[in-house]
Parts: C-alpha cells; structure tokens; sequence
C-alpha cells in the first residue's frame, strides 16, 4: 500500500484533533494500513494561534487553494462546518479527483445530493462518519457491516448538548434555563445554543440516518423538529412516576406501505430500555433490521478527539480500498443512486402515537369531566391518569397518559381544551414511545 497524502480544510477544535490523533498514533495508523498517512497542507484563515501543536515549516496556509489544487493529495478533510465556503470547497475538491472527508452533517443534510452526485461522476468518495455521534461509527456500520439488512427504524439520541441539560434536570431537578447556563458555562453548549436546543443539530443527523437506512434521500426541511426548552422539572418528575425518562429522540420508521417517518422531539421512553440511561453528553443508535435485529451503538457524541477518531477512521478506510476501478467502495446514501427510492414522508398529522398530557386548570368539581370529554370526541383514550394537589395559587395540574392516538386529532382536541374557561394555561403534550421496534 502507498502512502496516502492528506490536506486538512480547517484548523479549529477538531482540526487540530485530527492533527494530534496523526501525529501522536503516526505508529499504529501506519501497523494498522501497512502504509503512512501524511499530512501535506492544512489552511485555515488563521494561522497565528497556537493550537498546542508542532507542525513542519510550511504545513499552515491561509489559502485553501494550496489544499485543492495540490496534484499530490489525496484526500481532502473539510472540517470548516457550515454551508459555504464549504460546500465550494468539497465540490472543487472532488472535481480535481480527490476523496473527500468530512464532519460538517449540516452541509450534506442541504447539499448531500449534489455533492454525492459530484462524487459519482468522478470516481472518488465522500465520506462522513465524524457527521453524526460523533466517535460511534454509525455510518460504517448501516453502509457495511449492516449493509444487506433491511431496516425497518432508527432512534437516536444525538446531541450531548441536550442530553446533558435533560440528564441534569433529571437527576438534580433543576429547571431547563439554569442549566443551559451551566452547560454554556462548561463549554457543552454554544453561546447561541439554537441549533441544538431546538432539535436542528439532530434533524441535519437524522437526515441522514434516513436516508442511508431506507434508500430514500430526505428533505431536512421536511423533518418535524420540536426542542427540549418546554420540558419543565415538572415534567420529569411526572415521568418518572409512570416509570419513563425524556429524551431528544431522533426517530425514523418505515411502514409497511412504503411510507416513512422522520421526525426529531422530545420523547418519553420506558426507564427499563438502554437509550434511557444514556446520560451526559453521551449519544446512542438503535438500529432494527430484518435479520440482525435491534442493534445499539453508544459512545462520545462529539468533542475534539472523538470526533477525530472518526475522521482518521474515514482516512484508513480510503486507504484501504484502492479499488482502482473508478467504482466507490461504498455509495453516498448506501445503496446506487439509480436505486434510491421516493418515498413518502408522513406529514406529523398523520403520525400515531401515545401522549403524555398535562393542563393547569382551576379547582372545581367538573374540570376532569369537561377534559376527557373533549378526548373522547376525537376518539382520544386515557390510559392512566394523576391529579396532584392544588398548587399555591389555586390552580390544579391535570396529567394524563393517553392510548394511541392520531397527531391530527390531538392537536384538535387540544385547541379546543385551551379554550375552555377552566383551563389556566396552554396544554403541555409530549409523545411517547413504548416500543422502539
């Protein structure tokens, strides 16, 4: 095997992880290949920083085009995230020859079909392990080591920064705003913690996910996204007495006539499944297929040298395959791009599922009555049901645990409860998964 020459786009947190990971396991990268992996360029727009590392003289540019257009590397790692330049850049890149690796989920969620479709016509690979869960090695293992099961879902928990506040206001009944601060404060939330806390981060994932399970490509922007800043202690507590944790869950099915969901919210699952005690920063993937069964992978969702690990991993893999006849190892979405599917992604009205529900009503004899009667024109079952007491300023939580039910009617029956004069405060609803098969 020959040596295999690197650029690297991006010289931030993770970049000098994959800077780090090459020259400190320079000895186990080169056993493992039977070849080195040298790095030739790396450009970033800064290049005075000290990033605690010794690089050769001349390795630094601050002009990406001496990584691109370099007749003498091989692989390109994009590791600047966000659309653009990125997405200029890997095309370039892949139209000068070059495989290309990549962490950046966002810019493959918008532009994957394009960018996979450059690849194809020049006969290189795009690969991106390091884009979701950070160093567990998810997109491998649905591409090829699962790769001949048909998989019928997927339930994630990919983001550390949600699963961290969650894991916090479980575990010390804290409010979700004090520990956002806390997490921010820590360095596992960003300044400007959208993307995260709204479920946006784990949507540009989950796009993906989708996509390589099902052979179908996946809008991002059809995904349903809900974030965890309405999940309250109250919540928590509640779902611990009937004996479930909340999760960000990532969720993706197919359904028996071809149709497929993709959604990303918070979500209650039973205390007893494994994805319930995935705690901190920590994210997991649960995978079904027709004859391997559910499989779970759990590991570091992100972070300088998890993240790292993975890109390295994507590296080692292009070096192994040398193919040399112009076709890829493996595909960008999994499977030819002459057999991708369209399929059907269902709309959240149409989606099933049981609720949890709580209202904030006044105290008097009737409020029960008045609710389920309202659930029950829309066909809506109560499964189990706690009436707490009356809190300080008069008003009465109501939760209740429904039976399957449709989004649409739900949401019906809801707007219609809002309006009733006994109720206090806009319904709180969250969904539940009892079963993840």
């Amino acid at each position: 095997m020959k040596e295999l020459k690197v650029g690297l786009l991006g010289f931030g947190t993770i970049g000098t992880g994959v800077v780090k990971l090459l020259q400190q396991n320079a000895e186990v990268i080169r056993n493992r290949l039977g070849a080195p992996v040298r790095l030739l360029k790396i450009a970033d727009l800064d290049i005075e920083t000290d990033r605690g590392v010794k690089l050769e003289e001349g390795l630094l540019t601050a002009d990406a085009e001496q990584v691109l257009s370099n007749p003498e590397i091989d692989v390109v790692i994009e590791l600047i995230g966000g659309y653009e330049p990125a997405r200029s850049f890997v095309l370039k890149a892949i139209a000068n020859g070059k495989h290309v690796v990549t962490a950046n989920k966002a810019l493959l969620a918008v532009h994957g079909e394009e960018i996979f479709a450059a690849a194809a016509d020049k006969g290189v690979e795009v690969m991106f392990e390091a884009s979701v869960g950070g160093g567990i090695p998810i997109i491998t293992s649905l591409k090829e080591n699962l790769g001949a099961n048909r998989f019928q879902s997927i339930f994630g928990i990919l983001n550390g920064t949600c699963n961290y506040i969650l894991t916090r206001m479980t575990n010390e009944g804290e409010e979700f705003a004090a520990v956002l601060k806390d997490a921010q404060q820590a360095g596992y939330a960003e300044a400007d913690p959208t993307f995260d806390i709204e479920g946006i981060d784990t949507a540009h994932k989950l796009a993906l996910l989708v996509s390589l399970c099902f052979g179908t490509r996946v809008d991002f922007k059809q995904i349903y996204a809900e974030g965890i800043s309405s999940i309250t202690s109250l919540d928590i507590q509640f779902a611990r007495q009937f004996g479930y944790k909340i999760k960000l869950l990532a969720i993706g099915k197919m359904h028996d006539n071809g149709s497929i969901e993709a959604r990303v919210h918070p979500t209650m699952i039973p205390e007893h499944y494994p994805l319930a005690d995935v705690d901190g920063v920590f994210n997991a993937v649960r995978v079904t297929g027709d004859f391997v069964g559910p499989v779970m992978q759990y590991g570091l969702g992100a972070g300088m040298n998890a993240t790292a690990s993975a890109v390295v991993g994507d590296v080692m893999s292009l070096a192994r395959s040398g193919r040399g006849n112009g076709e890829p190892r493996s595909y960008g979405y999994g499977c030819r791009p002459d057999a991708l599917q369209e399929l059907p992604l269902r709309s959240m009205d149409d989606i099933c599922s049981q609720y949890y529900l709580r209202f904030t009503t006044v105290d008097q004899p009737g409020v029960l009555a008045a609710i389920s009667g309202k659930l029950g024109e829309y066909r809506i079952s109560i499964a189990s049901m706690i009436q707490p007491e009356r809190r300080d300023d008069g008003a009465v939580p109501i939760v209740i645990m429904t039976h399957e039910a449709a989004e649409k009617d739900m949401r019906a029956a809801l707007a219609e409860i809002d309006q009733l004069q006994i109720v206090q405060s806009p319904s709180h609803l969250i969904r539940i998964e009892g079963s993840l098969d």
